[in-house]
């Protein structure tokens, strides 16, 4: 064989893991509210195990309520998945979305990723954002993009897409991962609005963040720290409710069009176990898209297949190899055990 065809065959022998490694998770419902629609989940970050709760969400708008969930993630050059990489190959697919739901934190995309994130904000598509977004992306100042990262200060753009977009950026802890867990109430005034319908006793693993949202926004539930690990832990007295879950509109590059805006600052893997805040996840990206007529208080929000959450076990992340191809289909576990 000659070495034009030696090359050839080597194209094309690399070829489909290329593609392999470069298409995201795909779920697909065929019956639903959803039907018809697509949302797109980018999950990459260092600490909350976006790569489990994701997953776990798109299983459920998809199975249960008919939607297209593609879901992206940050992976290595063996295409398996690497918290927090900045890679994330398939993210062309928000130029399909009608909806982004992302969970990211300090990211710095290559610029031909990047563009398609940029792109969808241009057109003011509806967005929630999970814990870590707040703070997404951390941009070196030589980058066209630096606007987005996390704290720029430049007036055009204060504190980047965090803050302008989401409502907030990084503003610290509000008590101790691990050793404070949160309760988070209904504000009463928002008892009617769509996405609590049927909320009720949610409480997250994960300890409280800092939040005072860029105005105007409409706070829908209130997060109290407690002294504790466990739902019934008393309150820690010396910190007063924060907003832990609120929405708000943001414009698109015409200054004209509403993009809406769905946010909460918690979200960790162990946080979606709770059957109210995984139902006040699930009606958020509802409410996002634009279906709020739709949500009922007793739509399906149980798990799909098995749901392995590591984030509050104590024994970190899972060993390294698993591929998002490994957790296709509705039976494989999320996150397949290593």
């Amino acid at each position: 064989m000659n070495t034009k065809n030696c090359l050839l065959l080597t194209l094309l022998l690399c070829l489909p893991l290329a593609v392999f490694a470069a298409a995201p998770l795909v779920y697909e419902g065929k019956t639903g509210l959803g039907k018809g629609k697509h949302i797109v989940f980018i999950a990459s970050d260092h600490e909350y195990r976006s790569e489990e709760t994701l997953p776990a969400l798109a299983r459920i708008l998809a199975k249960h309520h008919g939607f297209k969930c593609s879901v992206v993630f940050g992976v290595n050059a063996k295409g398996e998945i690497q918290p927090g990489a900045n890679n994330v190959p398939g993210i062309e697919e928000l130029a399909k979305a009608d909806l982004m739901v992302i969970f990211t934190r300090f990211q710095n995309w290559p610029e031909d990723q990047m563009k398609h994130f940029v792109d969808y904000l241009n057109r003011a598509g509806p967005i929630v954002g999970l814990r870590t977004a707040t703070h997404g992306f951390k941009i070196p100042k030589d980058s066209s993009y630096v606007k987005y990262t996390n704290g720029y200060a430049g007036a055009d753009y204060k504190d980047g897409f965090g803050r302008q977009v989401l409502g907030e950026k990084w503003a610290g802890h509000y008590g101790g991962n691990h050793r404070s867990s949160t309760r988070l109430d209904l504000v009463p005034a928002q008892a009617k609005h769509p996405i609590l319908r049927g909320v009720k006793d949610m409480w997250a693993q994960c300890g409280g963040y800092n939040a005072n949202p860029l105005k105007p926004y409409t706070a829908l539930a209130m997060a109290q720290p407690l002294k504790g690990m466990s739902p019934d832990s008393p309150d820690d007295e010396t910190r007063k409710p924060v907003p832990g879950a609120w929405t708000r509109h943001y414009l698109g590059k015409d200054g004209k069009t509403k993009g809406r805006v769905f946010t909460s600052t918690y979200g960790a893997s162990n946080d979606i176990e709770n059957d109210g805040y995984r139902r006040l996840l699930i009606n958020g990206c509802i409410w996002a898209v634009g279906l709020e007529g739709s949500i009922k208080a007793d739509l399906n929000v149980k798990f799909v297949g098995p749901f392995n959450g590591t984030w509050a076990r104590g024994k970190g992340r899972r060993k390294g190899g698993t591929k998002p191809s490994d957790m296709a289909g509705w039976d494989t576990p999320v996150v397949p055990l290593q």
